[in-house]
């Protein structure tokens, strides 16, 4: 039987937008590298690094005190997809695939694998260079929570404390002067942010793209509060969340990016409707990047810890292909391909949901 190398040489990437938690998981990974007798990469900018040929080694002076800093030491990018890069072409954005340079790189450095740290996108990325032949183990972030084989993705805590604090604040304020008051939040196409948020923040009205909501329902809620002496009320909305029958609202397109579409803008609608159509005084809160900026929570902290350290255990057991994931107490792995069936939504009936209603806290339906 051959017997299999060692893994001594290990790239790590943070790919997809910045979030709380990153430059913990590159501390998780980089401390133990050495008792493993690895070398430990750091690819920078996320994937444009690696088809660029950016990068730098990691030592553990690289990584002290960066446990509780936010954003990520080595640059991260959401527009840098090897399989879809875009360059200028006569004033043009073109679309072209760079992923042989990504290869050619990973060869050159004598890689033995690469510990890739993303979300969904980050994950299909590394289901194809897997294909081509690169040794790949993903680490699941996202403040959106949206991949499917993980309970929880880290950065999502951080990002509800951020929604949870800002309700709280918004709620003094709205009480003082009797206003409605929209808080727009992340999200993209999942309700996660929005959901566990607005739970946390005591919101009134939780709007959610899985759940298509009513305009009738929503008014309803702000008049019912009214009766009951409430003369103020908190909307915390999802910026993917829609109408019944209606579409999402699109701020924009960036063809630079795999999925195009920008949202945002859903709160400006929300707050203009409702004081159309109550004759309430609304204001309107957009938190934006706020959610996905500074320090992680402990549980987030604590969270990439454990996923970094069990990344390099796979490493040196050669199990290429994987992604970390947590089941319940306990770190696992899945097989990337498994991790990117499908995205993980709210489902209307799950326990979230029906704790927020059991306390009266409005989907619009």
């Amino acid at each position: 039987m051959a017997v299999k190398s060692k893994v001594r040489r290990i790239g790590i990437i943070t790919g997809g937008g910045d979030c709380p938690g990153l430059n913990a998981v590159i501390r998780g990974v980089t401390k133990p590298a050495q008792d493993y007798g690895m070398s430990v990469f750091g690819i920078l900018d996320g994937f444009e690094g690696l088809v660029e040929g950016r990068a730098r080694e990691l030592k553990n002076e690289d990584v002290s005190g960066i446990l509780a800093r936010g954003g990520t030491i080595l640059g991260s990018s959401n527009k840098g997809d090897p399989f879809h890069w875009p360059i200028n072409k006569d004033g043009k954005i073109e679309i072209v695939d760079k992923s042989e340079a990504a290869l050619k790189n990973y060869k050159a450095w004598n890689l033995d694998a690469i510990i890739a740290i993303g979300g969904d996108g980050t994950m299909h990325i590394c289901k194809k260079l897997s294909d081509m032949g690169m040794n790949m183990i993903g680490v699941p972030k996202t403040i959106d929570n949206d991949l499917d084989a993980t309970d929880l993705t880290f950065g999502h805590d951080s990002a509800v404390f951020v929604v949870s604090e800002a309700l709280d604040r918004l709620h003094t304020t709205a009480s003082s002067h009797h206003r409605v008051i929209v808080v727009e939040v992340m999200g993209r196409y999942a309700g996660w942010i929005a959901l566990n948020g607005g739970i946390a923040g005591g919101a009134d009205i939780i709007l959610i793209p899985e759940i298509p909501y009513s305009w009738e329902k929503v008014y309803d809620k702000i008049f019912k509060r009214e009766l009951m002496g409430k003369r103020f009320s908190l909307v915390c909305v999802s910026e993917g969340a829609k109408p019944l029958g209606g579409e999402m609202v699109v701020k924009g397109h960036d063809m630079k990016r795999h999925d195009p579409v920008r949202l945002g803008g859903i709160g400006e609608v929300v707050a203009a409707k409702i004081e159309e159509n109550t004759g309430r005084e609304t204001r309107v809160t957009v938190l934006g990047h706020l959610q996905r900026g500074g320090s992680p929570t402990p549980f987030d902290r604590i969270l990439s810890t454990k996923f970094g350290a069990f990344a390099i255990e796979l490493a040196d057991a050669r199990k290429f292909g994987r992604m970390v994931a947590l089941k319940g107490n306990e770190i696992k792995n899945v097989r990337i391909e498994e991790a990117i069936l499908k995205q993980k939504l709210v489902k209307p009936d799950t326990q979230a949901v029906r704790a927020a209603k059991a306390v009266g806290i409005s989907f619009g339906e």
